[in-house]
């Protein structure tokens, strides 16, 4: 029988993956550093195996296999995700939140944090998915790429808006159409991951950096300035402070975003390109300035008052972890409540207390405040409208896309 390869995976998005798993977000720990992604790649191990076995997807595209739904006899809910991604008592003896649904609604919820990285976890989920299986979980938390990925292949099933009145409602509208979900059909974001400009003070004798321009060509910074090896966030980054969107860009525009980096490599302007190890050298001084990722920055400011970061005008990437709901779960409706439990703004918020990263929930700053002011301030956990109108989504790639942009991105950082 013919089996069918759906985007095989080329050399150079395996080196992107490599990349990424190696000192990329997929290197990271969570709360020390900002949480394990592989953000807009495609995976290196579950991903690669799957392209290169050749199994099918389960249905058509955006076609989800829905199975019966157990949720009015069996009152429960089996849910993956990240490490250190939901509160947590003082004496780590319960999760606040999930106790208080299960309270309210009678749906037990089996939390499992078995998720480390979109790789590995693809790798776990993909055989069942692939064969038309229940996976054994009903509400899982995956990063944009493979949420767009998994929706793609048809192995998330369609969302009951009639279950989401809150999500509906109070979904922030930077998150609200993602090109690869337009109108949150299957998903819903758990977090927002921004790409920020950051840098020492101290190092830059106190003078502010604000943009990628000034990275580029201020001669103050020669030497001192990193970028990210993550394509997406450098090359989305440059797109944007060339008047170009991330979202809608052309195969020339990318190119000048690369030729622009290239200047700056073969003028010794760029240091280096960076995974997570650039939080160091910000540190210490010896980068003076870098496009960074926000949760690296929030614990950075905790140690070194020295740190700062800024939004530039121009605007800045942001990546999301989302909800999914696989197919054949056999929990869909209950899935649906806990999804939507975690959008009332009392809730949200006691969940951004714990995780500080930047909460997708319109109204919930003054619950936030109640919590912790500091925190009902930090633009980084709740940004203001003028940054949330900043916040722009690298888009969707095909494969072939992928293909060309990454060579040439790895051209250029010389992986």
């Amino acid at each position: 029988m013919e089996q069918y390869e759906p985007e095989r995976l080329s050399a150079p998005q395996l080196s992107a993956m490599r990349r990424s798993l190696t000192s990329g977000r997929g290197a990271l720990t969570r709360r020390s550093l900002l949480r394990a992604s592989a953000t807009g790649a495609l995976a290196l191990g579950g991903l690669g195996t799957l392209s290169a076995c050749g199994i099918p997807p389960a249905a058509s595209e955006g076609d989800a296999a829905a199975s019966d739904d157990h949720s009015r006899t069996e009152k429960r809910i089996n849910f993956s995700n990240w490490t250190e991604y939901m509160d947590v008592s003082d004496d780590e003896k319960s999760r606040p939140t999930l106790a208080a649904f299960t309270k309210r609604t009678g749906i037990a919820v089996k939390y499992t944090e078995d998720i480390n990285d979109n790789v590995e976890f693809f790798g776990k989920i993909k055989p069942q998915l692939a064969a038309g299986q229940d996976t054994g979980r009903d509400l899982v938390i995956v990063t944009d790429w493979l949420a767009a990925r998994i929706i793609r292949l048809g192995w998330a099933q369609r969302l009951d808006p009639a279950n989401l009145p809150h999500a509906f409602a109070n979904l922030s509208p930077q998150f609200r159409s993602p090109d690869w979900d337009p109108g949150r059909a299957y998903s819903y974001p758990w977090t927002g991951i921004p790409t920020v400009i950051a840098y020492n003070q101290k190092a830059t004798g106190g003078r502010k950096v604000d943009s990628i321009t000034q990275l580029l060509d201020d001669p103050e910074l020669k030497g001192k300035v990193s970028f990210l090896s993550e394509m997406r966030d450098s090359v989305g980054m440059t797109l944007l402070d060339m008047g170009k969107d991330p979202g809608s860009f052309t195969d020339a525009d990318y190119d000048a975003a690369i030729g622009r980096l290239q200047k700056g490599v073969d003028r010794k302007q760029i240091r280096r390109f960076t995974g997570n190890d650039y939080t160091a050298d910000l540190s210490k001084g010896d980068i003076a300035a870098c496009v960074a990722w926000a949760g690296d920055i929030i614990q950075l400011q905790a140690d070194n008052p020295d740190i700062k970061f800024t939004i530039p005008a121009a605007g800045y990437i942001t990546s999301s972890d989302n909800m999914l709901v696989p197919a054949r779960a056999r929990h869909k409706t209950n899935a649906e409540k806990l999804m939507d439990y975690y959008y009332e703004p009392p809730v949200a918020a006691q969940l951004a207390a714990y995780i500080n990263y930047v909460c997708p929930v319109d109204g919930v700053r003054e619950e936030l405040a109640k919590i912790d002011k500091a925190m009902a301030s930090n633009t980084l956990i709740l940004p203001d409208k003028d940054m949330a109108a900043k916040s722009r989504s690298f888009r969707s790639l095909s494969s072939e896309e992928e293909t060309a942009y990454e060579e040439k991105f790895a051209k250029l950082i010389g992986a």
